[in-house]
Formats: structure tokens, C-alpha cells, sequence
């Protein structure tokens, strides 16, 4: 009977203790209170090589110690070890499945996911959070339960370890969607994967984005998506993005494929925590871009 109680109370105050430690690392990539940047050097994952990325160690020492965290592959975190292993560095964020909705490339259309990391793995490569994209209203029932069996199995996980998750809700094919439609699924999408216990949400910025942000109770993180022309331009789009109630930006493409990556990093900086001009910060941080 003590046996049984001490395993009880055991496993109660490893879980008691799990949703703690996740609070102080959540707490700690927001800052407390402030507004979170995000850069993602993740792409090769579904891309392999791109623009940027190609030697993603030197991508990562480009970083600005400014931004909060970083997410990436975890075949890629043993590389990328000068990024984090310092006082004050960015925190690692690793993606923990796999999905085909990210290969354009393939022409794939079924959005199949997969694990491709344990939230252990993480923790032992020295991951502070984790990612687990979640693929939706994919045409395919047994699809989009598998997706929801393989986010949940993920996420009980890592919670048990301690690890904060950020969901990520990407539908399938987005190309081909209307605002409207885009709008529709990102706010019933993003609350599913609240109820389904992310503990912030990385998504598509829409044209009505306060009703998304005002739905759930916790944060929503705008990506950038594609690349925008200019870099006024992403740097505007994180600005519209914090207007309508982000919790903050996780940016790639518009944050690494830029003549200075780290200078650009200063500026998103600037605009997603303090509110700053677009303009006034691509001029302070002397932005210029190719065509320019």
C-alpha cells in the first residue's frame, strides 16, 4: 500500500513538475510579457538546399542575439551547437513530425504526417520547445484523424518532459484558398489545436486575424509565408500581424534570404517589441534591398 502510494504520489509530482518547468521555458521565450521573434531555418527539412540555407551552420551564427528563439530540423542542432551554447543565446525549437502538406516540390496532396522526433530526442540534443504542425479538412477523414492522433501522441510527450508546445496549423494546399476560406480554416483550425493543448500557435496572418487571436487563450504566432518583395514589406506584415493581437512572428525566408540577415532580424526586432515604424526601422537599420 506505501508501494502503490509513493508511485502514485510520484508520478503526480512528475507531472505537477513537468507543467512547470514548461511554464518557466514558455515564460522565458516570451520574454514574461514581451512579444516573441522566431527565425525558422527549418525548410530543408521538406526543401533540402535553398537560398539561405545551404550551410545552415553558418545560417544559425548569422542569427541576431536579439531574436528569441530559433526553430530547426534536429538532425541539424548538433551543427548548429555555437547558436545556443552561450549566456543569453536564442532557444532551440525543434520540429518533432514530419508532414507531406510542405512538399510542393513532389506535387503531394494528401498532407500525411508523421513523427520524426521523440519530445525525449529533444530534450537530449537540448531543445528548450518543441513544434508539431497539424494538417486539417485534408479531404480525407481517417487523414485528418491520424494527423490529430500523431499531434496529440507528440504532445502528451513532450508536456510530460517539460517542453512547451507550439502548434502549427498549415492547411492543405493554401495556394488554392480565397481569404475567406484561408480565414475560415485558420480560425477553426487554430482553436482545435488549442483545445488539443498547444501551448502557443504559429499560422497564416489573415484579413480579419483579431477574430483568430481572440479566440484562444494562447498566443498566436503570424509566420511569414512566402517571401515578401521588400523587406518593408515583411517587416509591415509583422507590424499588421502584432496590430491584430500576434503574440509575435516566426519568419524564414523574409528573415534569412536579405543582403543582412542579422540587420533585418534588428529591425523585426524592433517593430514585433517595441511597436516601431516599419519605415523608421528599415531606415535605422539600413535596409536596402537588390533592386533598390
Amino acid at each position: 500500500m506505501n508501494f502503490l502510494f509513493r508511485c502514485v504520489f510520484g508520478l503526480g509530482m512528475l507531472r505537477y513538475g513537468g507543467r512547470i518547468v514548461t511554464s518557466v521555458r514558455l515564460e522565458r521565450l516570451f520574454n514574461r510579457t514581451e512579444k516573441a521573434v522566431i527565425i525558422a531555418i527549418d525548410h530543408g527539412e521538406f526543401d533540402g538546399p535553398i537560398e539561405g540555407m545551404v550551410n545552415v551552420p553558418e545560417t544559425a551564427a548569422k542569427i541576431a542575439p536579439c531574436v528569441d528563439a530559433v526553430l530547426l530540423s534536429p538532425g541539424m542542432l548538433p551543427h548548429c551547437r555555437h547558436a545556443f551554447n552561450f549566456k543569453g543565446a536564442p532557444m532551440p525549437i525543434l520540429r518533432l513530425n514530419w508532414s507531406s502538406v510542405y512538399c510542393y516540390q513532389w506535387q503531394y496532396k494528401d498532407s500525411v504526417t508523421v513523427p520524426a522526433c521523440s519530445a525525449a530526442e529533444a530534450v537530449r540534443l537540448g531543445a528548450d520547445a518543441v513544434l508539431i504542425s497539424l494538417t486539417l479538412q485534408t479531404g480525407s477523414e481517417a487523414v485528418d484523424a491520424a494527423n490529430v492522433e500523431c499531434f496529440r501522441n507528440l504532445c502528451e510527450d513532450a508536456r510530460s518532459l517539460g517542453l512547451p508546445v507550439i502548434g502549427e496549423y498549415y492547411p492543405a494546399e493554401p495556394e488554392t484558398l480565397s481569404p475567406k476560406q484561408m480565414h475560415e480554416r485558420v480560425l477553426t483550425c487554430t482553436r482545435i489545436l488549442s483545445e488539443l493543448g498547444a501551448d502557443a500557435i504559429k499560422t497564416f496572418h489573415t484579413h480579419r486575424f483579431t477574430e483568430v487571436t481572440e479566440s484562444c487563450p494562447v498566443p498566436i504566432l503570424g509566420l511569414g509565408a512566402e517571401r515578401c518583395p521588400t523587406q518593408i514589406k515583411a517587416l509591415q506584415l509583422a507590424a499588421a500581424q502584432v496590430k491584430d493581437g500576434a503574440g509575435g512572428v516566426v519568419f524564414g525566408r523574409n528573415a534569412i534570404q536579405v543582403p543582412d540577415p542579422a540587420a533585418f532580424q534588428q529591425a523585426l526586432c524592433d517593430v514585433v517589441k517595441r511597436n516601431a515604424a516599419p519605415e523608421e526601422a528599415a531606415v535605422q537599420f539600413k535596409l536596402q534591398d537588390p533592386a533598390e
